[in-house]
């Protein structure tokens, strides 16, 4: 089953997603399928689909000419729908997916708004170019209610995850430390690099509002992705969760040209396949 949200629906269930796409002549939408058995384990997947990213209001003075690919959080996310559904993995899978464009506009969101989540959660914004984080807040909100025993999610999310780990790794944050471990031996049995990231609860305080529950980015640029990783934190409500912030991208080396890459698929389908493989 296949549901997309738009209008004025998008606006009151997933204020966030509206929020931040309400600026671009293409409408923003939010795009849930569910597949698999009804009483099977509950897996959620979500990804983060901006399709463009300007940056915003706060306008990004450098790399916009790649944002093409800010979207990528999403491709992974529909890659391992797509790998679970066609092996069959026993799961009852929700693939959900925030689209939106960060849009310069009229209508765009501003830095010094409010937002009210799905969660209801109030959002300070102190920068519109951290604006992944905020669709991805609805989605794994509305993920969350349906209680899920895991849920993942890919996000092109921070330049931080680049300056801490580069381009060959994937970067990801867990609590769970059976699902890290997992995660840490898929990706050497496949050859997808994935490192574990901490999610430091120090760090919480670098998202402090003095007028909302939070700010939407950190006080200062140090531990960005892990601030980034921690604000997603608060919407998820699960045994297990999994935040991996991707490139999605990869240089030109090796004879191989420069373009779109996975970036811990691999690893994440086969930590699936290993727990929920048909008997």
């Amino acid at each position: 089953a296949c549901e997309i949200v738009t209008g004025e629906t998008l606006e009151t269930g997933y204020p966030m997603v509206h929020a931040v796409g309400k600026g671009a002549v293409q409408a923003p939408r939010y795009i849930e399928i569910v597949w698999g058995r009804e009483d099977a384990p509950k897996v959620a997947i979500v990804g983060k689909g901006v399709s463009f990213d300007t940056g915003g209001l706060n306008i990004k003075t450098s790399g916009m000419a790649m944002m093409k690919k800010d979207m990528g959080g999403a491709a992974h996310a529909l890659a391992l729908a797509k790998l679970v559904m066609g092996a069959g993995l026993d799961v009852r899978l929700t693939l959900s997916v925030p689209a939106v464009e960060n849009a310069i506009g009229s209508k765009a969101f501003r830095p010094s708004d409010i937002l009210t989540s799905r969660k209801g959660l109030t959002v300070e914004i102190d920068n519109t170019d951290a604006e992944g984080r905020l669709i991805l807040a609805d989605a794994l909100t509305k993920v969350s209610e349906g209680s899920p025993e895991l849920v993942i999610d890919f996000a092109t999310l921070t330049g931080a995850a680049r300056t801490a780990v580069g381009p060959d790794l994937a970067p990801f944050y867990t609590d769970d430390e059976k699902l890290a471990a997992e995660i840490s031996a898929a990706a050497k049995t496949t050859g997808d690099p994935a490192w574990r990231m901490p999610l430091w609860a120090e760090y919480d305080a670098m998202l402090s509002s003095s007028v909302a529950d939070m700010k939407n980015s950190g006080d200062s640029p140090m531990a960005g992705s892990i601030t980034a990783a921690l604000f997603l934190k608060k919407f998820v409500s699960a045994p297990s969760w999994v935040h991996l912030d991707i490139w999605a991208w990869r240089l030109g080396k090796y004879g191989r040209p420069a373009g779109a890459a996975a970036c811990g698929l691999r690893a994440m389908y086969a930590v699936l396949k290993g727990r929920y493989a048909a008997s």
